[in-house]
């Protein structure tokens, strides 16, 4: 019988050949009616997925001209960021389908992640909070490709334009393809992680 590695192995070799992959179909996704138990309590749902640690990033648009009230740069905290493929490069996040940010950051169409250090938990309840000026007293300039506010002291910026967007439940996934990336000044500080609630 193969093993884990064998079979990992065996996959590569598979798609080294050139072989073209045919998508799984997808699978019937539908919201619980009031009248349904739900499959997963939510709360024990968030209780559980809790304990998986996520790094903590802000994802950030450049203001978009002509938008209605004239609004400035846009950002939100997000912790469901990875990359996703390294040819061609792509990352992705996820975000609420009820956010007021992320009609602006399509709007803009690029966006560039940075990713935050331990010093910054700060700045990341800043980009959590709604109503608010969250770029106010906050050092940026603008990443090199997009034009979207690159923070000050973050490990790292991914700069980025919107390449893909799916649904995914009460969430869509966003799929960037990376036009420019690189260390930032915080480079050598330890990440920002979230861990059961709360900042690590």
């Amino acid at each position: 019988m193969m093993g884990h590695a064998g079979m990992a192995a065996a996959a590569v070799r598979y798609l080294r050949a050139d072989h073209t992959v045919e998508a799984l179909p997808r699978p019937e996704l539908r919201c619980v009616r009031e009248d349904e138990r739900a499959p997963v309590d939510q709360g024990e749902f968030r209780r559980v997925l809790g304990s998986f640690a996520s790094g903590v990033t802000v994802v950030t648009a450049p203001a978009v001209e002509g938008e209605d009230g004239g609004a400035g740069p846009a950002g939100f905290a997000c912790q469901s960021f990875s990359s996703l493929s390294l040819d061609p490069p792509l990352v992705a996040f996820m975000v609420g389908r009820t956010s007021t940010t992320w009609p602006r950051i399509a709007r803009a169409g690029v966006f560039c992640v940075n990713v935050l250090s331990a010093g910054q938990a700060g700045l990341c309840r800043a980009f959590a909070a709604s109503g608010t000026d969250k770029f106010a007293g906050v050092a940026h300039d603008a990443a090199p490709v997009s034009g979207a506010p690159r923070l000050a002291g973050t490990l790292a910026w991914i700069d980025c334009a919107v390449h893909a967007v799916h649904t995914g439940g009460d969430h869509l996934v966003v799929v960037g393809r990376v036009n420019a990336l690189g260390a930032g000044e915080g480079a050598e500080e330890p990440p920002l992680l979230f861990h059961r609630g709360r900042f690590l």
